[in-house]
């Protein structure tokens, strides 16, 4: 697509990394200015008109949209005043299956600071996205190519 790409994880903090390591899962506290980091780089890709492709495990509809409207989203629950940079536009794309084929892939990365064991834990976080989000939901029992097309197809359509 030529698209800009970014691995939400190399954003991660040298903390959370280390606690990722020593097998204790992240919390909302953990996460939340990892991803206000992530929102500000889609932000300022979005500012300068250049479509941005982010891998990111936004495990829960309130993560997602601290993607989508930044810090202030967690301050307070006050609607956007007039002014303020509006939601930026997200697809959401939700790799769906289960967590057998999850945990081979997750065994064949080398050098991660994840770790297996985790895994369940990013399960039981999870909260899949529902309407009205903007996402799609892809299975990860088709095959690489499949599971690119139907992205790249949803992306084009709009």
């Amino acid at each position: 697509l030529g698209w800009k790409f970014y691995d939400a994880d190399d954003y991660h903090s040298l903390e959370n990394k280390k606690k990722m390591e020593k097998g204790i899962p992240l919390n909302d506290e953990d996460r939340i200015p990892w991803l206000c980091t992530l929102h500000d780089i889609l932000r300022r890709e979005d500012t300068s008109r250049q479509n941005t492709i982010l891998a990111c495990s936004a495990l829960k509809k309130m993560y997602r949209h601290v993607l989508i409207s930044g810090a202030s989203t967690t301050e307070s629950n006050q609607p956007e005043q007039p002014g303020e940079n509006p939601a930026l536009k997200i697809l959401f794309v939700h790799l769906d299956g289960p967590m057998d084929i999850i945990a081979s892939r997750l065994e064949k990365r080398k050098g991660h600071f994840m770790p297996l064991e985790l895994l369940r834990s990013q399960f039981d976080t999870l909260e899949p996205p529902s309407a009205p989000e903007n996402f799609i939901t892809v299975s990860l029992e088709k095959s690489l190519p499949e599971i690119v097309l139907e992205i790249e197809q949803a992306i084009l359509q709009g």
